[in-house]
């Protein structure tokens, strides 16, 4: 069986390259393969068949290198939802448009089994909520696009630290990358509650007010998105210190993670993953068991794309259950919306977040 998948939104993410992560002679130009379209072009068992703008020359040119039929390229989301039967919908919209879209689309006559939606999955935790329920409620799989959930790498790791216990009770994280907090370090914020199992139960905030990304793309668009960070004590008793105030040009995602049985190092710049196990006091250094070389963004992050559209089909064909959840997805937005709110009021934050700060929006791209 041949599934029908769509696009909203055809801008970077979605097949046309992202600043900072691919040439930018070819950005909006040409096809670039890291991508929803690209992770659906490398599947059999799906077929890219409708795409959805605002921005008609954008429409355009996405469906000129990706080669969607001219008829099935719509001038907004709801033209296409209303005219298509769809078994898989993308949303690769700026973060606070995700709400609307992942709504829309659940509830639409389009009827599509899974919603796979860029992250974070959005910039505002009631919105996160609404769109939990309404997927929910409309028996629609929400998958959210934390792409390194989808390397085997990382899926590795997680058993590791989770089924096979080589770090024993974990005491402490430290971890570090580059600046945006939305735009960018919901991937490092999203590995940590990955590798962990665990959420956020209170946490404390810096915000830097800087926007790399608003300098390089020369633009006059004034918006929350900025380096941070602060610590954050888990559920499950982990203390964790994350930095994410470093430009681009300058960063390196870092991780040392400590525990009773063990410590990692994770470098998924230069390459370098290391385990030490502990043993009567004292670190030796070992193998990784099953993960042969570091985790890299060449390739991990690229083939990210085609093993995630891989793993749609699988829950489409209910052969897999969803591995990169709403529930999931929302943890690491709780800790960015956490950090906002410390470092504005000057206190400590819980979450669950209360009600009221629930409607908090952090504004991005």
């Amino acid at each position: 069986m041949t599934y029908k998948a769509a696009i909203i939104g055809t801008g970077g993410i979605a097949g046309m390259g992202i600043l900072g992560m691919h040439d930018e002679d070819a950005i909006g130009k040409e096809k670039i393969r890291a991508s929803h379209a690209g992770g659906y072009e490398a599947t059999e068992d799906v077929e890219l068949v409708a795409i959805a703008d605002v921005d008609e020359d954008k429409l355009d040119r996405f469906g000129d290198a990706w080669d969607i039929d001219p008829e099935r390229r719509y001038i907004g989301h709801e033209a296409m939802l209303e005219a298509e039967d769809l078994d898989v919908v993308s949303v690769c919209t700026p973060s606070l448009l995700h709400h609307r879209h992942v709504v829309d689309a659940a509830r639409s006559a389009a009827d599509p089994s899974v919603i796979w939606c860029e992250k974070p999955i959005d910039s505002q935790v009631n919105n996160a909520n609404e769109m939990i329920e309404v997927c929910e409620n409309n028996g629609t799989e929400l998958v959210v696009n934390h792409s390194f959930r989808f390397t085997d790498k990382l899926q590795q790791l997680r058993t590791l630290v989770q089924e096979e216990d080589i770090l024993g009770e974990v005491h402490s994280v430290s971890a570090q990358f580059r600046m945006e907090l939305l735009r960018n370090s919901t991937h490092l914020l999203d590995t940590l509650v990955y590798l962990l199992d665990a959420r956020a139960e209170r946490i404390s905030g810096y915000i830097t007010g800087e926007n790399e990304a608003a300098e390089t793309l020369d633009t006059d668009e004034e918006v929350d998105d900025a380096g941070g960070g602060g610590f954050v004590v888990m559920d499950d008793g982990t203390f964790a210190t994350i930095d994410c105030t470093i430009p681009r040009a300058d960063s390196s995602m870092t991780f040392q993670l400590i525990g009773s049985k063990g410590k990692l190092y994770l470098n998924n710049d230069d390459g370098e993953w290391r385990y030490w196990r502990l043993e009567d006091g004292e670190h030796i250094e070992e193998p990784l068991p099953g993960i042969d070389g570091s985790w890299t963004w060449d390739g991990d992050y690229e083939q990210s794309f085609a093993n995630a559209a891989a793993h749609i089909v699988e829950v489409l064909d209910g052969n897999a259950e969803n591995h990169s959840t709403g529930e999931e997805a929302k943890r690491s937005l709780e800790i960015i919306v956490g950090f906002y709110l410390s470092h504005y009021t000057g206190g400590q934050i819980e979450v669950p977040l209360e009600r009221p700060l629930r409607d908090v929006r952090i504004t991005s791209w």
